[in-house]
């Protein structure tokens, strides 16, 4: 009997790839002088994979990496006003609006009135707070957990806490890499919601002919989905 529902948050409850697409391409535009737009966008995401376990996920890690590619590509003679620029564009990411996708509203108000209901989302401590207080989601939710990492051991721990272990707990999220594919070694049923814009560092194939996972087109449906597997 499944009897709780994590929820990822970043492209699952609201928009945010979004932001980081439009700010790399604005990094791209400032550094137009100095490499390609391909060559800058591969060492861009070499910095950002070399850096995860240093800064973890999220807008300051992102920053960072941008700075130090900058570095990199003009051999230590970048401009001072580009690395400013950058430090503007990782602030104004800190603070963008927070606009949720359809029907993550109706289908998180179902599920708590049926499940219990966890936010599990990992990025910076400070922006997933923020971003959670301002989607007037927060009151909705039985468990909120910010990881570094989502890993098998990682769900096994919440949702035992939380409710009754993974064996009896679902996962929605955008993420094949990070939402689905660790609560199924977990022993729980990943929800697979694709959104049109996914970092490269979150792709990951479908476990084909897995009993418990599913994908759906949007929220929508995940409410319906629960009580038929309830």
């Amino acid at each position: 009997m499944l009897t709780a529902i994590g929820f990822d948050a970043d492209d699952t409850l609201w928009h945010n790839e979004t932001f980081f697409r439009l700010t790399e391409a604005r990094f791209i535009e400032l550094l137009a002088e100095h490499a390609d737009p391909r060559d800058l966008e591969t060492r861009l995401l070499d910095a950002e994979r070399r850096n995860l376990s240093h800064y973890g996920y999220g807008v300051k890690g992102f920053t960072l990496s941008m700075i130090e590619t900058a570095i990199e590509v003009t051999e230590g003679r970048v401009p001072a006003p580009i690395i400013a620029e950058i430090l503007a564009a990782g602030r104004e990411m800190l603070s963008h609006p927070v606009d949720l996708l359809p029907h993550a509203r109706a289908a998180v108000e179902a599920l708590a009135a049926t499940h219990r209901v966890i936010l599990i989302t990992k990025g910076d401590l400070l922006d997933q707070e923020r971003k959670l207080a301002a989607s007037g989601l927060g009151d909705l939710f039985h468990g909120v957990e910010i990881v570094s990492e989502k890993t098998p051991e990682i769900y096994a721990r919440i949702f035992a806490r939380h409710a009754d272990g993974p064996e009896r707990a679902m996962m929605v999220g955008n993420s094949m890499k990070s939402d689905v594919l660790p609560i199924l070694s977990a022993g729980g049923w990943g929800v697979h919601i694709p959104h049109g814009v996914t970092w490269a560092l979150e792709m990951a194939d479908a476990p084909a002919g897995h009993d418990r996972f599913h994908e759906l087109p949007d929220l929508r449906g995940v409410p319906a989905l629960a009580s038929a597997l309830s």
